[in-house]
């Protein structure tokens, strides 16, 4: 039997869409990705002028009390002693529907964090869920385009959904999560916030440490049960979060961080840099570092929630990236959304913009006009526009060396191919995860997989059982009685 070829948009062949271009297994990913590039470039490009992800968001600001000095591993000023408040704008949102979507969906929830430090913005960008379907970037776009609406009816489609996850095992242990009660919180203040991603900081010694953030809300989990979400308004998590901070009940979370040299994260349980997994908190223990609040609401929804732009590659020096291969696509992708979907200046925007000076030679564009922090004529008037040059006792910006971070560790003799994760374990964390919930818990994941697996054929339920059995056997057979009972 022939089969269609896989091609670029310019018609050459492809030879592998599963696996991007790595520096060995664990590597950072190289900038030959021409092809994710056109995959991922091409995604953002998708809906005009909505985001194709995370549409429908709520937003306010804050600020961040840091209660533990980090100087030990971090050289980021706004970590550094314990006292320190840090002003925050926080952007919660839905993941795969758009802005007519409903606050109560089956859906992981966005949860990304602006910190305005005094050395630039830090932005954690993160979700409800501290693992994620994917651990290539490759595939995201495949993921999504999976979990939004049928291309011909525009009518939602689970079939879809478990056709890509019976094809990616590496989704078990975050649809799991998404099938568990935890799918449907019942509003932002009820849930927690992970930043997922390895991170990493750096000390004044040039001593790297791997990282991840977790925020613990501290007003509780609660959650909707799905039989019971029709009868939630879909603005309510927008409507509970503005409401509680108008009345003065201010949102707050515990803010923690686990913390690995690079020594330890050789010798972890699972890959580091997988994005799948969790850290065992018996190998990486929590480390309370302080609590995140929201106090005040936005006053324009459309000049700051929904111009709010959060990257991964808005870093400061002390917090840098790691070979977390979405991550590291992340850092692409991101930036060249906001560029498309707001402009080339989208961090002269209020809601955007540094409150420390900003120096660069960048110029022109959309919203090429007065910095609001720095207060210098539009488009930086007629100042110099291109570094190197000879002005630097005028003014003109220069680099800062002593802020560079030091080199990132590559694998011995790591060989630049597509590299397949197809023999990693997807399935252990998944089925500990199984057996840590109760049974009622047990019961609302599998009958919110059967209602979406047994509209998909019965390949496809054959290979997701196939999963649920190698997670745990008890998941595979309570799965199976409620597809019986979803079919009668």
């Amino acid at each position: 039997m022939s089969h269609t070829k896989l091609t670029t948009s310019a018609g050459a062949p492809i030879a592998d869409d599963n696996n991007s271009i790595s520096a060995g297994p664990r590597g950072s990913l190289t900038f030959d990705n021409y092809r994710v590039f056109e995959k991922l470039a091409h995604f953002n490009r998708e809906r005009i002028p909505e985001r194709v992800v995370h549409a429908r968001g709520t937003g306010a600001y804050g600020t961040f009390r840091l209660s533990k000095d980090l100087s030990d591993w971090t050289i980021a000023d706004f970590l550094q002693k314990a006292g320190t408040d840090t002003e925050v704008f926080v952007r919660f949102s839905t993941v795969g529907g758009g802005q007519d979507s409903s606050d109560y969906a089956r859906d992981p929830r966005g949860f990304a964090v602006k910190f305005y430090t005094k050395e630039g913005n830090f932005d954690l960008v993160g979700n409800n869920t501290p693992v994620f379907f994917l651990n290539d970037p490759s595939k995201f776009p495949d993921f999504i385009h999976s979990q939004k609406k049928n291309p011909r009816t525009n009518l939602p489609d689970p079939a879809a959904s478990f056709e890509y996850w019976a094809n990616h095992p590496q989704s078990l242990h975050q649809m799991t999560i998404l099938m568990s009660d935890r799918g449907i919180p019942l509003s932002y203040r009820h849930m927690h916030g992970f930043g997922s991603h390895t991170l990493s900081f750096w000390n004044k010694k040039g001593e790297r440490y791997w990282v991840k953030w977790h925020l613990k809300t501290l007003q509780g989990i609660k959650n909707v049960r799905s039989e019971d979400a029709a009868d939630y308004p879909a603005f309510g998590a927008q409507q509970d979060l503005v409401e509680s901070i108008d009345q003065g009940d201010y949102p707050r979370w515990k803010v923690q961080l686990q913390i690995l040299s690079e020594a330890q994260a050789q010798t972890l349980s699972v890959n580091p840099f997988d994005l799948t997994k969790v850290w065992p908190h018996s190998e990486a223990p929590l480390m309370d570092i302080g609590v995140l609040e929201l106090s005040r609401n936005v006053d324009n929804y459309f000049a700051e929630t929904e111009q709010a732009a959060f990257a991964p590659s808005n870093l400061v020096p002390g917090i840098g990236a790691s070979p977390d291969k979405m991550l590291q696509a992340r850092l692409f992708a991101y930036q060249d959304a906001h560029r498309y979907r707001v402009g080339a200046n989208v961090n002269n925007i209020p809601v955007n913009a540094p409150k420390c000076p900003v120096h660069h030679y960048q110029r022109d564009g959309a919203f090429a006009g007065m910095c609001p922090v720095s207060g210098k004529a539009p488009n930086q008037g007629s100042e110099v526009n291109f570094y190197p040059n000879d002005r630097s006792k005028l003014g003109a910006p220069v680099a800062v060396p002593e802020v560079a971070e030091p080199p990132m560790p590559l694998e011995q003799d790591a060989w630049i191919a597509p590299h397949s994760q197809d023999d990693e374990d997807y399935y252990s964390q998944a089925g500990a995860l199984f057996r840590l919930m109760s049974d009622d818990q047990k019961q609302q994941l599998v009958d919110n997989i059967a209602a979406g697996l047994a509209r998909a054929n019965a390949s496809i339920q054959a290979r997701m059982l196939q999963q649920f059995n190698k997670a745990d056997a008890a998941y595979a057979e309570m799965v199976k009685i409620a597809l019986a009972t979803a079919a009668e």
